[in-house]
């Protein structure tokens, strides 16, 4: 049985003494009901991972003494950067929990004319704080030791508009049901990989054009409309399927 897992900002070095974060010792001692001599995994995000063990676990703090770093990486080598139209706050939080274990390398949420959730100032800034949580809790089930980019929330026409000219290995990809293009139809990419994914209702005529006219090429899955939260999962195995890791 592999060993639970924790996201430990920070340095961590072989015979030095780690805390965990609070949340992941209450969740060490309330859920996993952890002691001390057990044996845990800790990542910083750096690369590679450090086994421990549990050295003391009192009044809801725990700490642990590192016994050894493996060089160990799982992440793809399709370099996916996921565009992702702002949605409700669970299609939210599940889509992003997937797209890790997917191997998402970096996100980039943005408001669409037709997002129905509208975030500004600290409620914006809360909820990429909480983004964040359900990313790295993502990697600490799935094992990966670097967790994804998040970068900040911008409005769609802000964003499409500043974004450098796309190199020329790089593939942008907007996915749209009425397209003519396949996603099998095109080549394996041999830069990164960036997948535009409307809100709930889609993008509307001038985001699309505003796409297009930014180097994203549209591309349909299939003959039937996918909900927001399961086409960019959809995508990503496709990819993976065509041109990664699966």
């Amino acid at each position: 049985m592999s060993l639970p897992r924790f996201y430990c900002p920070g340095p961590i070095a072989v015979g030095a003494e780690v805390a965990l974060p609070e949340a992941a010792a209450h969740h060490a001692l309330r859920v996993l009901r952890l002691q001390p001599g057990d044996g845990v995994v800790l990542f910083n995000g750096g690369g590679g991972e450090y086994v421990a063990r549990i050295s003391r676990a009192d009044r809801g703090r725990v700490a642990t003494s590192v016994l050894e770093w493996r060089d160990v990486d799982r992440e793809s080598e399709l370099r996916v950067r996921l565009v992702q139209g702002l949605c409700s706050a669970e299609r939210m939080d599940w889509l992003l929990q997937k797209a890790v274990e997917l191997g998402v390398g970096a996100v980039q949420p943005v408001v669409a004319a037709r997002s129905v959730v509208r975030l500004h100032g600290e409620r914006a800034d809360k909820r990429a704080v909480h983004w964040r949580g359900v990313m790295i809790s993502a990697c600490e089930q799935c094992g990966r030791n670097r967790v994804p980019e998040l970068a900040p929330l911008q409005p769609f026409p802000a964003w499409i508009a500043g974004i450098p000219a796309a190199a020329p290995d790089a593939l942008r990809i907007l996915l749209a049901p009425e397209a003519a293009t396949r996603l099998s139809a095109l080549p394996k990419p041999r830069g990164e990989v960036a997948l535009l994914v409307g809100p709930e209702g889609g993008w509307n005529e001038e985001e699309s054009r505003a796409a297009v006219a930014g180097g994203f090429l549209p591309v349909r899955l299939g003959e039937r409309v996918l909900r927001t939260e399961t086409v960019a999962l959809a995508a990503l195995a496709a990819m993976h399927a065509l041109w990664g890791e699966f």
